[in-house]
């Protein structure tokens, strides 16, 4: 697994979590839409952090001509963190929480669908694979440092409980997923 391909992972499991979260908010399941929540802003804190530490460092090493871009998605990320801070201020499934959550979410896609559209194939000119792939080990490292999941934590799962959770968890694009993808993807149960 290369860091692009890790990367992308997380953000189609958080994907999945706001699909989740809009159905949950559908069904006025305020329960549920606390719970996914929580886990977009552990999944976002995670991912952001290992990007700020890590994964754009190495992207700027790589190259001048990911300066701006870098610059452009750290400032994203700061949005997020505050729009994630604010949600600690307003009563829990409330309308003006739930609009938050929305604003949130949509800020997220952008940021991912840019850094996949834009960067990611970029990046995957300017850097080897070997650089890749060490890069990716780096990331894994510092998640189960955080405490997060990691794909070793999935390797175990058949390709059939792979498959079952990723439907489960509402992951995009699951149906073309490899093994290693849907390893890197889905959330342990």
């Amino acid at each position: 697994m290369d860091a692009l391909m890790l990367l992308t992972a997380d953000h189609n499991r958080v994907r999945g979590l706001f699909a989740r979260f809009t159905e949950a908010h559908e069904k006025d399941d305020d329960q549920l839409m606390t719970e996914l929540c929580a886990q977009i802003a552990m999944e976002l804190t995670v991912h952001t952090q290992i990007e700020e530490e890590i994964f754009y460092p190495a992207v700027q090493a790589a190259g001048e001509q990911f300066s701006e871009e870098v610059t452009e998605a750290v400032e994203e990320h700061h949005v997020v963190k505050v729009l994630m801070s604010e949600l600690e201020s307003i009563e829990i499934a409330s309308e003006p929480w739930v609009a938050k959550v929305q604003v949130m979410m949509e800020n997220v896609e952008h940021h991912a669908s840019e850094e996949e559209s834009e960067m990611f194939p970029e990046v995957r000119k300017a850097m080897s694979m070997d650089a890749l792939v060490e890069l990716a080990e780096r990331l894994e490292a510092r998640k189960a440092e955080l405490g997060a999941p990691t794909a070793a934590d999935k390797e175990y799962l058949s390709t059939d409980d792979l498959k079952k959770l990723a439907k489960e968890q509402q992951i995009p694009g699951r149906s073309n997923m490899s093994r290693d993808e849907l390893v890197a993807t889905v959330a342990p149960s």
